[in-house]
């Protein structure tokens, strides 16, 4: 029995398919995927179909394009010109899709591994602790389990860089597009955990004041190992052995990665290998 954790999919489900079959992933398995399942790639009707059909087997975080589907969907969002999110609309079973996409999480915790998955990190300015709180005050009202804000309410407000940065006195959307922008948009911060929304390349060319988030993410060996994906530009390099980076790129030609996280081993597959 084996539990792998796989890098950004975003439609990339061919792809998806033959990592699965490189890794001879069997019912005994367990899969994390750590968010962006959809868009840009060219399949993400089919991508959405197979992973919830995995049932249990499989544990989800949310990502910023996942979320940025159910934006267009429940709110009317228009689309981007780079989204590839037609063939999703259009589905007969969109509804049931988006419904049970809805009720994943932002932030799984597993005490046991000492492992906790998110799709962009976690900001150093909260402890584990604090992060699982509030990504719970997040999936609740994307549920509909919160009794003063609707998921489209939540969907209506979720666009904005307002605010960059946390504040325990922040109420209503305020507070949930900043918690949703730790666990789903954010790269760089500064030192007071605020973070910069342009950036979106390289280390090399980090703007001043600026660093990523892992930086500031405090080296002890009491707090879980951290498994994130979002930073495509990273190609799954932090120089760090508990903060570990899986997207790899493949929906922009590169590969799809999946970990396997009591061995430490990680399996790659390039883009458009049939």
């Amino acid at each position: 029995m084996a539990t792998y954790v796989v890098g950004d999919l975003q439609g990339c489900d061919r792809e998806f398919c033959r990592l699965l079959e490189r890794l001879r992933f069997c019912d005994a398995d367990h899969l994390w995927l750590v968010g962006d399942l959809v868009n840009r790639g060219p399949d993400s009707l089919a991508t959405l179909r197979r992973i919830k059909a995995m049932g249990d087997q499989c544990t989800i975080v949310l990502g910023n394009h996942d979320l940025h589907f159910l934006a267009i969907y429940y709110n009317g969002h228009i689309p981007n010109r780079s989204d590839t999110l037609a063939a999703l609309l259009a589905a007969p079973d969109v509804d049931e899709l988006a419904k049970w996409l809805r009720c994943q999480k932002l932030m799984h915790l597993d005490p046991e591994r000492q492992l906790v998955m998110t799709h962009a990190g976690l900001p150093h300015i909260w402890t584990v602790q604090e992060a699982r709180q509030f990504a719970r005050e997040v999936e609740r009202v994307l549920a509909g389990r919160d009794s003063e804000i609707s998921y489209a309410a939540f969907f209506a407000g979720m666009y904005g860089n307002e605010p960059s940065s946390w504040s325990p006195q922040l109420a209503g959307m305020p507070r949930l597009r900043v918690i949703t922008s730790y666990f789903t948009r954010m790269r760089l911060v500064d030192a007071a955990g605020a973070m910069d929304f342009q950036h979106k390349g390289a280390l090399h060319d980090v703007p001043p004041g600026w660093r990523p988030w892992y930086d500031y993410w405090p080296v002890d060996a009491t707090r879980p190992r951290m498994l994130f994906g979002h930073w495509a530009a990273l190609n799954g390099e932090t120089g760090r052995e508990d903060v570990l980076a899986l997207d790899t790129g493949c929906v922009w030609g590169r590969t799809l990665t999946a970990l396997n996280v009591d061995t430490g081993v990680r399996t790659s597959l390039p883009a458009g290998q049939t």
